[in-house]
C-alpha cells in the first residue's frame, strides 16, 4: 500500500500535508473525479503534482492564462523536474511541432483550452494514455466561459472520451452554482467535492465610504503613504491604473501599473519587480494576480467596486499569504455601481449582433466579417458565436439578456457588502454557502477594526527617490547605469 507521506518527503521535502491535500489525492489515486476548492496559499498544485510522481503516465493540465502557465512550468524546473511542458502561443510554429511529437514524453503538460480545442493536438491526445486531467482555476469555466471565453465551455467535449481519466477541477472559491457549473461543463462523472473554508481570517476587511471619485484618490495617496505594503490596489480602468500609480510616483513610492493593453514582456518585467520587492504598490486590473507567488503582500485595496463576489474573494486572496496579519480595503464613492455594470456589459454583444450573424449566414458569407467590418469586437464575437452555434437565434438573444441581467445583480451584490451594518466577514462567507467558524480580533470595519492594529507605519528610506520612469528602470537593468 502506498504511504503518500513517504511520497510527499521524497519528492516535495514535506513531512505532512495541508488540509484538503490527502483527501484530495486519495480520490484521484482510485480515479475519481474530484471538484476542490482550496484558498490561495493552500498548495492546490500539489494536488496533481504529486499523483504525476505515482502514475507513469502523464497528466495534462488546463490552465487560463498562459503567464500563470509558464510560472507554474518554471517553478517545476527549478525542482529539477525536466518532464514538464507548456503548449500554448507562445511558442513558435517548429517548437509546437516538436512539442506535440513528443507530447508524450512529459511527465506534466500544461495547456491553454485554445490550444486544447486544436485538431492535431486533439488527435495526439487521443493516442496517448493519460493518468489525470486537471483544470486550473476551473470557477473561470463559469465565471469566464460566459463571457469572453467561450474555448472553457467546450472543455468537456474536448476531454469527454468514454475511458478518459479523472478530472480533477482546482479553484480557491466558487458558489453553489459555480461548482454546478464546473460539473455540468466537464461532464463529470459524481464528483467528490472537497471543499475548504474560505475564510481568511488574518485578512482583515476594511471598507470606506466617499463622497466622490476624487476623495478616494486622495485618501489612497495619504493612506499608502503614511502605512506599509508591500501592496495592490485595484481599479477598473487601464487610464486609471496609469494615473494613479504616477501620482503614487510624484508621491515617493515605488510603484507601476499592471493591465491586459500593455506588451507582455512588460508585464512579466513589473509583476517579477513587484515579487522582488523593487515596486511597493502595483496598481492593476483585475489582469494582475492569478500565479503571482508573492508572501507578504500587507494590503489589497480596491479603488472601485468588483464585479462580483468571487472576483473580490480571489483578490483579497492574494494578501498574506504568508498567514501574517493583512489588510483588505473596499472604497466606495456615489455611483460607483452604475460604472460597474457598465463596464461589465460594454463589451456584450446586443440583439442587432445577433440579427446581422443571421443576415451573414443567409447571404452565404462568412459571419467574422462583423469583425473586419467594425461591427463587433472580437471578444463579443466569440461570446456570439459560440452561442450561434448552441441555440436558435431567439434563444440566444433571450441568453444574453439573461447574461447582462445577471452580471448586473452581481455587482449589487458586492454592493451589499458596502451598504452593510452587520459582520463584513459573516455576509462574504456566507455568500458563499459557508458559515464562519470564528471571528478573529478586529475582524472588519463594522466590528471596530482599527487599520493600525494590522498595518504598521511605512518607513521611508533616507536615500534618494529614484525616478521610476519605465525606460529609465530598463536602462538600470540592462546597462547598469546609475
Amino acid at each position: 500500500m502506498l504511504k503518500l507521506e513517504e511520497i510527499l518527503k521524497k519528492y516535495f521535502g514535506y513531512s505532512d500535508f495541508r488540509p484538503g491535500q490527502k483527501e484530495v489525492i486519495e480520490r484521484v489515486l482510485v480515479g475519481q473525479d474530484v471538484i476542490a476548492l482550496l484558498p490561495t496559499g493552500m498548495g492546490k498544485s500539489l494536488c496533481y503534482q504529486l499523483p504525476g510522481y505515482i502514475f507513469n503516465k502523464p497528466v495534462l493540465i488546463i490552465s487560463p492564462l498562459l503567464s500563470l502557465m509558464q510560472d507554474q512550468v518554471d517553478q517545476m524546473k527549478q525542482f529539477k523536474e525536466k518532464r514538464v511542458v507548456a503548449l500554448n502561443s507562445f511558442l513558435n510554429p517548429t517548437q509546437k511541432r516538436a512539442t506535440i511529437q513528443y507530447l508524450h514524453d512529459y511527465r506534466f503538460i500544461f495547456i491553454s483550452p485554445e490550444m486544447l480545442l486544436q485538431e492535431q493536438v486533439q488527435q495526439k491526445l487521443n493516442s496517448m494514455e493519460l493518468s489525470l486531467i486537471v483544470v486550473d482555476e476551473a470557477h473561470c469555466i463559469s465565471q469566464w466561459g460566459f463571457d469572453f471565453r467561450p474555448d472553457y465551455l467546450r472543455i468537456g467535449q474536448a476531454i469527454g472520451r468514454g475511458n478518459r481519466p479523472p478530472i480533477l477541477a482546482l479553484s480557491a472559491t466558487a458558489t453553489e452554482k459555480v461548482i454546478g457549473d464546473i460539473e455540468s461543463y466537464l461532464n463529470m462523472n459524481k464528483p467528490y467535492k472537497f471543499i475548504h473554508s474560505v475564510d481568511r481570517s488574518n485578512i482583515r476587511l476594511g471598507k470606506q465610504q466617499f463622497q466622490g471619485r476624487e476623495d478616494k484618490i486622495d485618501w489612497i495617496l495619504d493612506h499608502v503613504t503614511k502605512s506599509a505594503g508591500p501592496g495592490i490596489i485595484y481599479t477598473q480602468s487601464r487610464s486609471k491604473t496609469e494615473s494613479l500609480s504616477q501620482r503614487l510616483l510624484q508621491s515617493g513610492i515605488a510603484s507601476a501599473a499592471y493591465h491586459g493593453g500593455m506588451d507582455p514582456l512588460d508585464r512579466q518585467f513589473i509583476q517579477q519587480q513587484f515579487i522582488d520587492g523593487a515596486l511597493e504598490w502595483i496598481v492593476a486590473t483585475n489582469a494582475f494576480g492569478m500565479g503571482v507567488h508573492k508572501q507578504n503582500v500587507r494590503q489589497v485595496i480596491h479603488e472601485s467596486i468588483p464585479s462580483n463576489m468571487a472576483n473580490y474573494m480571489q483578490e483579497i486572496g492574494r494578501a498574506g499569504r504568508d498567514g501574517k496579519d493583512s489588510l483588505a480595503i473596499l472604497l466606495y464613492a456615489e455611483g460607483d455601481e452604475e460604472l460597474a455594470k457598465y463596464v461589465g456589459i460594454d463589451d456584450y454583444p446586443v440583439d442587432a449582433h445577433v440579427d446581422s450573424y443571421v443576415n451573414y449566414r443567409l447571404k452565404n458569407e462568412l459571419p467574422t466579417s462583423m469583425i473586419h467590418n467594425g461591427e463587433i469586437s472580437e471578444t463579443a464575437f466569440r461570446v456570439l458565436d459560440y452561442w450561434m452555434h448552441q441555440l436558435q437565434p431567439a434563444e440566444v438573444k433571450q441568453r444574453l439578456n439573461s447574461m447582462k441581467y445577471e452580471k448586473m445583480r452581481a455587482v449589487e451584490e458586492v454592493k451589499e457588502l458596502v451598504d452593510t451594518t452587520e459582520c463584513v466577514r459573516e455576509k462574504l462567507v456566507g455568500y458563499f454557502g459557508q458559515t464562519l467558524e470564528r471571528t478573529p480580533d478586529d475582524c472588519c470595519q463594522c466590528c471596530g477594526l482599527d487599520y493600525k492594529n494590522i498595518i504598521s507605519k511605512r518607513e521611508i528610506e533616507n536615500t534618494t527617490l529614484i525616478e521610476w520612469n519605465w525606460k529609465k528602470r530598463i536602462e538600470k537593468l540592462l546597462l547598469g547605469s546609475s
